[in-house]
């Protein structure tokens, strides 16, 4: 190979080699610096799945049609699969940060939703409101939390929900 028949040059050519690579990685790991949020800002993050309320209440067969239908087909209710849209809205100090409207996904709009939003705050107190509203019988937001927070510079404020314990924030 290029008349380098002498093992201990071809060994101090790769060493030289791979230290000039690891060099340039070692530089373009550590040296370009990147600022993601200022000196007094933190991160929002809001992260769930969910799937809203149905649509229709189930609905209680009678004896004649639960007779019509056949004998592995008979279930006492006949509930309709479409799910109601999931309406989000996120107040931070009586100003609203966050609001959308989710329609659920799928063939029959019968899955549930994924919510993801991230979002720089200032750092510090604050009084931090979140309501969501997943039924269509129902008027008005469903699901809130109130609460006051106080977040330090750098810091990631969570909001996660579970459909038995609500809303937490972390």
């Amino acid at each position: 190979m290029f008349g380098l028949r002498n093992k201990p040059v071809r060994y101090l050519l790769q060493a030289f080699n791979y230290s000039v690579f690891m060099a340039l990685i070692w530089y373009f790991a550590t040296e370009p610096s990147i600022r993601i949020l200022a000196d007094d800002e933190a991160m929002i993050t809001i992260a769930f799945a969910h799937a809203g309320d149905l649509r229709e209440p189930c609905r209680k067969l009678s004896n004649e049609e639960l007779q019509e239908l056949a004998p592995n087909m008979r279930k006492p209710e006949e509930c309709p699969r479409e799910r109601s849209p999931v309406s989000i809205e996120v107040l931070l100090d009586e100003q609203r940060i966050y609001r959308e409207t989710f329609e659920p996904p799928g063939l029959f709009q019968d899955g549930s939703i994924d919510v993801y939003y991230r979002g720089k705050m200032p750092a510090g107190e604050h009084h931090i409101e979140v309501k969501m509203d997943d039924s269509v019988r129902k008027k008005g937001f469903n699901h809130s939390i109130e609460k006051n927070i106080s977040i330090d510079p750098a810091h990631i404020l969570l909001i996660e929900f579970d459909s038995v314990k609500g809303f937490s924030i972390k």
